[in-house]
């Protein structure tokens, strides 16, 4: 008997369109065979399930049912598509938790981690994880630009501690700046995070749970051709992804260790996808995404094209991994 699928997209976040690009490609590649999709719009207005012929019927907060023309659809499954919250800070995870639903990214806790920088790397660095020199800011604190200089340097990221897509972010060059960019990132987010630039090779890895095993995607290595790696760079094409990346056997082999540690030491599951800078020969972990992107555009399905695993085999594969929990 085939399984229903809830395919959880949109969020409450400035990624939502991203999430509802991603989802909808989970959307049409789920193997039609073993599965009936369902594409459910959770917005902070409405939570809805959406028909091929767009039309909407509401979802039932209490079970997470749907009622469609008199027949009430329960899930089997979430397959979860939202990027930012509430998908990847662990409040998706944890409703699912208590309505004894199945799904398909990490535990509450582990989302809730690593969707807060600060937080992640502070449970990260006593493991020996190697990170830039960083700044925190909660919003009312009082700002003294002198002493934020003197701990990250010039150029140095202002970045929202709790976003995604690099929604919030500045690369800041004077310390003039550094105000316009911290009032930017408090758009986005309460917390903001002030780090040092590191200048060197980038990479993105993904690590996943494949048919039981652990397993760690071929690196791409991110060349921007902006100042950095922003949203431009990342959904307009104003940059180069390239997977496998140009690095040396040195360069590939701590990136696997290193992202496999982290994945391990914070006992997650589902995917993840890990960022990094070389510095000194040695990767620096910059963040850690708990909901990739998964767009014809995206980082991971294109590690998995070059590890030769279809969309098909890596959707279905997260829901046979989150049924078997």
């Amino acid at each position: 008997m085939k399984k229903n699928i809830a395919i959880i997209m949109g969020g409450y976040s400035s990624e939502y369109k991203i999430s509802l690009k991603s989802g909808n490609v989970v959307y049409e590649t789920l193997n039609k065979e073993k599965y009936n999709a369902y594409r459910i719009h959770i917005f902070k207005d409405k939570w809805v399930f959406v028909n091929d012929l767009n039309e909407e019927f509401n979802v039932d907060k209490n079970d997470f049912s749907v009622l469609v023309n008199e027949t009430r659809i329960a899930f089997d499954c979430v397959f979860n598509a939202i990027h930012g919250s509430p998908g990847e800070d662990g409040i998706m995870q944890g409703y699912f938790e208590l309505l004894g639903i199945p799904q398909t990214s990490c535990s509450m806790y582990q989302a809730a981690l690593t969707f807060n920088k600060r937080d992640l790397l502070a449970t990260l660095k006593p493991y020996g994880i190697k990170t830039a020199e960083s700044y925190y800011l909660n919003f009312g604190d009082a700002i003294d630009e002198n002493a934020i200089v003197a701990k990250v340097g010039l150029p140095c990221f202002v970045k929202a501690n709790k976003a995604g897509s690099s929604f919030g972010i500045s690369k800041v060059y004077k310390k003039e700046k550094l105000q316009e960019a911290i009032d930017k990132s408090f758009k986005e987010d309460n917390e903001i995070i002030i780090e040092q630039f590191l200048d060197g090779v980038e990479v993105s890895v993904g690590v996943f749970s494949y048919k039981g095993e652990t397993k760690v995607l071929p690196i791409t290595e991110i060349v921007s051709e902006n100042d950095f790696f922003d949203y431009k760079a990342k959904y307009e094409g104003q940059a180069q992804e390239i997977t496998p990346a140009r690095i040396s056997e040195d360069y590939k082999l701590k990136t696997e260790k290193l992202a496999k540690k982290i994945y391990d030491i914070l006992k997650m599951k589902g995917f993840s996808r890990s960022e990094f800078i070389f510095k000194n020969d040695e990767p620096y972990l910059l963040e850690v995404n708990t909901v990739p992107g998964l767009t014809k555009a995206s980082i991971l399905p294109k590690q998995c094209a070059a590890a030769g695993i279809s969309l098909v085999d890596l959707f279905g594969n997260a829901i046979e991994e989150a049924l078997k929990d």
